[in-house]
């Protein structure tokens, strides 16, 4: 039999593809009281178009707040950690765990950074209290008695050199500026059921395909088959519950591997099933990895393979769903120059916007108040806290911090440095204030610091800033820090 001769064809496709996008209301309204299937239109997770920020020294005090907090905030999470096996006794299940060490550069790859767009940096040289043994190793601040603590690790080594290696990845792999809609290497039951097939089973066709998850891709494959004057293949996402705004961007990035054939993308700004699609074609090589990138500006209104100019350019600010498609025809009759009818193969790695401009900060650092008054003229050392006051013995630990912060700042990226006063273990209850000149002296909660850095992820007017910071004496709560963000000076 050709390929262009009649064939069977299955009415029970069609009435499963109309059932999944739920093109017949009532049917679908009373198929919904007797099922527990999902909707037609969805909800994007976590695992799908959720912000990856890594977190590196996610194992420690604040740390491990601060990745609770981006989990409970809809944010992916990726933790560098020393001992990955340890950090499973701590860290949630759901969070991506990466063995490497800031002072191994070696072990800093380029995954580490894959698909992440923001780090929250809470390492710091470990420093374990020593009860003394005789009265002179007794010491007191502020009438509180403390014992004199013993680095563990060397504060070059953590403070200075390792903020060169983390910042030096950073730099050369970190992409800032996009959104990430599908991540196909963190699979979920949304993934797995958001893309359904819509086949030419639909105008009397016999192709057929679908999407599966392999591995850390998705697999879009199938046969196309001309029978029935037939032709196309697809996979197309149910419609987004709320639609997706990207009109910060500049277009859509597609990383696939391909089979030599040319494909269709497929975006639309409205809702309906069969109504206006925005295209682009693009071409794969066999069995080579591709970067496709889809400037919204080039993208072609069409409605049933034919062109509709009059439809005007593509608004990025209401995206409903999205497509791929292997098809014989082209646009307004043309044919697809490297069509051939049988097994295709299409695997995407992952789908997302690009060309955002980066006004958020990419990289925040929890340093510590007082790095800069070690050697300070006129320094009363009397009244500093323990740590200015030690800092010799402890080898350098606050001028390192200092040297640190030099790097992050010249690193060129977006950044915000955090300076908190003595950290406790007190509830973040309290109005936390700011200030600059690293004169401040006081306490604040981990919590609170913990919740400031998953705030500042998202707040402009904290990039390029270094700022002290302590709780107050009053518990009002601390909801309008950015205010008071926002009359600090720019460094």
């Amino acid at each position: 039999m050709s390929q262009t001769s009649r064939a069977k064809w299955d009415f029970g496709r069609l009435w499963k593809t109309l059932n999944y996008f739920e093109i017949i209301p009532v049917i679908s309204s009373v198929q919904r009281l007797f099922t527990k299937g999902d909707r037609a239109s969805v909800t994007l997770d976590k695992n799908t178009t959720m912000t990856m920020i890594l977190v590196a020294g996610a194992t420690g005090g604040v740390g491990k707040r601060v990745v609770n907090l981006l989990l409970e905030n809809n944010y992916a999470v990726r933790a560098l950690v020393r001992d990955i096996q340890k950090a499973k006794e701590v860290l949630p299940s759901e969070v991506d765990l990466f063995e490497g060490d800031i002072t191994r550069p070696e072990t800093l790859t380029p995954k580490l950074v894959e698909n992440v767009s923001g780090v929250i940096c809470c390492t710091g040289t470990r420093v374990e209290p020593v009860e003394g043994d005789t009265p002179n190793r007794d010491k007191y601040y502020q009438g509180v008695k403390f014992y004199m603590p013993q680095v563990v690790d060397s504060p070059e080594q953590v403070e200075y050199l390792g903020m060169k290696n983390l910042t030096g990845v950073l730099k050369k792999y970190l992409r800032p500026g996009e959104k990430i809609i599908f991540d196909f290497s963190h699979p979920s039951e949304t993934l797995k059921s958001i893309w359904g097939a819509v086949d030419d089973v639909v105008m009397g066709g016999v192709s057929e395909s679908g999407m599966r998850l392999v591995g850390n891709r998705a697999v879009f494959s199938g046969n196309v088959s001309t029978a029935n004057n037939g032709g196309f293949a697809s996979v197309r996402t149910r419609n987004f519950e709320t639609p997706l705004d990207l009109s910060a961007y500049e277009g859509i990035e597609l990383r696939v591997q391909g089979d030599g054939k040319r494909y269709k993308f497929i975006i639309r700004c409205e809702g309906k099933w069969d109504g206006l699609g925005y295209c682009y074609s693009f071409d794969t090589f066999s069995n080579t990895s591709k970067t496709i990138r889809i400037p919204f500006a080039d993208l072609i209104p069409v409605f049933r393979a034919k062109t509709v100019p009059e439809a005007g350019a593509f608004d990025p600010s209401r995206v409903y769903s999205m497509q791929l498609m292997q098809t014989k025809f082209e646009y307004n009759g043309a044919l697809n120059p490297r069509f051939s009818p049988g097994l295709f193969c299409l695997e995407i790695e992952s789908i997302k916007a690009y060309g955002g401009q980066t006004q958020t900060p990419q990289f925040i650092l929890i340093s510590s108040a007082g790095v800069t008054r070690p050697g300070r003229p006129g320094l009363n050392l009397d009244e500093e806290p323990p740590a200015v006051r030690m800092n010799d013995q402890l080898g350098g630990i606050l001028t390192w911090k200092w040297r640190g912060e030099e790097v992050v700042r010249h690193s060129g990226l977006n950044y915000t440095i955090i300076r908190p006063c003595a950290l406790t273990e007190k509830p973040g209850e309290k109005q936390l204030m700011f200030d600059q000149g690293d004169t401040i002296k006081g306490q604040v909660s981990r919590d609170a610091i913990a919740a400031l850095c998953v705030q500042t992820l998202q707040s402009p007017q904290a990039s390029q800033k270094t700022f002290e910071v302590r709780e107050s004496e009053s518990p009002t709560g601390s909801e309008n820090w950015g205010q008071s963000l926002d009359s600090l000076v720019t460094d």
